[in-house]
């Protein structure tokens, strides 16, 4: 008996403008772990947060500011080996942006790089905008 595979198309930025273009809901949700990041992936969710608030729902911190870039880094691992199909975006955590476009490069090419997530995001308006050009 042979078995059939079943190819599994991921998300991408390409395909989410695509979606866009066509009219199409996109759907997003937060996940700190593997065993939620598998449940919102199975059900075809397009788009995975890693998200600074895993903070407050993880650790109990009242805000997001105690988080770390190794922590986001470790959620993201998790949430990135439960992915087949959902975009996962890795929220970049405060302090590791805000003062410098080189401090912004590196803390984005870490993320990248150490949790295999497909794009990073950070907070702001004109204050971060030269990190935002360096990314």
């Amino acid at each position: 008996m042979s078995a059939i595979t079943k190819e599994i198309k991921k998300v991408t930025t390409n395909t989410l403008q695509k979606m866009k273009a066509a009219g199409e809901k996109i759907s997003m949700i937060t996940a700190y772990d593997f065993s939620f990041a598998s449940i919102f992936d199975a059900a075809g969710i397009d788009i995975i947060l890693v998200g600074d608030s895993a903070s407050n729902v993880m650790a109990g911190h009242t805000t997001t500011l105690p988080i770390t870039l190794d922590q986001m880094i470790y959620h993201a691992q998790s949430v990135v080996r439960a992915r087949e199909r959902s975009l996962i975006v890795v929220d970049i955590p405060f302090g590791y942006y805000q003062s410098n476009s080189e401090i912004a490069l590196a803390s984005a090419i870490r993320i990248m790089k150490e949790s295999g997530g497909n794009t990073v995001k950070l907070e702001g308006g004109e204050e971060v905008l030269d990190s935002v050009k360096k990314l």
